[in-house]
């Protein structure tokens, strides 16, 4: 699934200094009512709200379901951009009316939710078969949707665990290693990493990295804290996973190791295409993306390795998905029903498969469908193990309402170094007062 930084980002100071308080509605006793005359087999029709590329609908999920279900009719809403869903998706739970049935939330929205909007949505840690879903997912992700007393308003959809692809055919030119394995050894941690960088450029006209942005938005949740405190609080200025990824990035930066790519931006997409970079930074999501800019003609270009570490981790997530079911919702009850369907292991491993997005379920990961899985565009790499490895490794790093708005005040500095000299110490400073300006510190 494409997450979008630039589109996240459109949100700006709105999600910042908004806060939309949802009405919670209907009393307890009226939800056990509700449960109490639910009927299965009921027509009913269910609407989705859904965003960019999710593709439960192209993975073939809801024609299964109404097959299994005759009585069930569902409807997708999509919205391309996530930033345009979320700004709908916030206007519609402060007026308390026009909600689907089911709404997708985004990694980058999702703490958000959480804090100030957890009372819209369907509570399912407080389900009677609350220890079976729990076990469906990976503690980091569940927790991801849960709230500090305990409440989980989303089931995870899909995750973004990182590799690192690069090119083999770049990587042969510069006289360097192009087996994946031999390509892993040459960078356990991102010190070596920047060195190979800079064996790279003394032989190449071309640039070792797409964008600063790529090693600090890697590295910056590897550490126990990213953005936050523990209880959710911004604490860019403090975090050492934030001084750590920022000496990494801003040394690419300082040093021309990257190409200052905008990514997901017109340069950055044809870039794909030119040779531009050697390497990036890719959530299981971002192959085919690549794919996607390169065609056929890419094939077997790029590979995938293992992503730099520190010395606390060498996994990090970038993107993933939940499905809330808002609990005022006229179809509550088959609403939840659909919601557990479309995130059991069972559908993940057919999401994976027929979409390559990466289940957030570990029983998903260990089907032989995902963890046998190689793709033959990247020649051949066993993805579903590289990437299975990192799921598992990933710690639940805090994360809080404005990671995002933080997030582009340090890659807006990281541009400003690239492009324009500045000292990785001043450019520090000046994306700390950006992203304390951004959430009205």
């Amino acid at each position: 699934m494409i997450h979008s930084t630039k589109g996240k980002a459109a949100l700006g100071a709105a999600l910042a200094t908004v806060l939309l308080t949802a009405g919670c509605g209907g009393s307890d006793g009226d939800a056990a009512a509700d449960a109490a005359a639910y009927d299965p087999n009921a027509p009913v029709t269910l609407t989705v709200g859904t965003f960019g590329t999710m593709d439960l609908d192209n993975a073939g999920l809801y024609d299964e379901y109404m097959k299994l279900h005759p009585n069930v009719t569902i409807k997708q809403n999509n919205i391309t951009e996530s930033a345009e869903y979320y700004k709908s998706l916030q206007t519609r739970l402060a007026a308390g009316s026009g909600l689907d049935d089911i709404q997708g939330l985004e990694i980058g929205f999702i703490a958000d939710v959480v804090r100030n909007h957890g009372d819209a949505f369907v509570d399912f840690a407080a389900e009677e078969n609350a220890e079976e879903l729990k076990g469906n997912f990976y503690d980091w992700k569940w927790g991801q949707a849960s709230t500090e007393d305990g409440k989980t308003i989303g089931l995870g959809t899909d995750t973004g665990p990182q590799a690192m692809c690069y090119r083999k055919d770049l990587f042969q030119q510069a006289g360097l290693p192009t087996e994946r394995d031999q390509v892993s050894e040459l960078w356990p941690t991102w010190e070596a990493y920047l060195d190979v960088a800079r064996q790279y450029q003394g032989t190449s006209t071309n640039k070792f990295l797409d964008s600063p942005a790529s090693i600090f938005s890697s590295s910056v949740y590897q550490g126990e804290t990213a953005y936050n405190d523990a209880e959710g609080n911004p604490i860019p200025e403090e975090s050492e996973g934030v001084k750590r990824a920022w000496g990494y990035a801003s040394t690419a930066a300082s040093e021309g190791l990257t190409a200052n790519l905008e990514q997901f931006g017109k340069e950055w997409n044809a870039a794909f295409s030119n040779g531009a970079f050697a390497t990036i930074a890719c959530p299981a999501w971002m192959l085919g993306y690549i794919k996607s800019q390169l065609g056929d003609a890419g094939t077997g270009l790029w590979d995938v390795a293992a992503l730099p570490g520190t010395e606390s981790s060498g996994a990090s997530n970038w993107g993933g998905s939940f499905l809330g079911v808002p609990k005022d919702g006229k179809n509550v009850e088959a609403a939840k029903d659909l919601a557990e369907w479309l995130t059991a292991p069972e559908q993940q491993v057919k999401t994976f498969v027929e979409a390559a997005h990466f289940p957030s379920s570990p029983q998903a990961a260990a089907d032989p469908a995902v963890v046998d899985a190689t793709n033959e565009y990247f020649n051949n790499a066993p993805t579903g193990q590289i990437f299975g490895e990192s799921a598992e490794a990933i710690k639940r790093t805090p994360i809080g309402p404005y990671d995002t708005q933080i997030q582009e005040a340090f890659t807006t500095a990281l541009t400003d170094v690239a492009s324009n000299g500045t000292a990785p110490d001043a450019g520090f400073a000046n994306a700390i007062k950006a992203a304390q300006q951004a959430i009205g510190g």
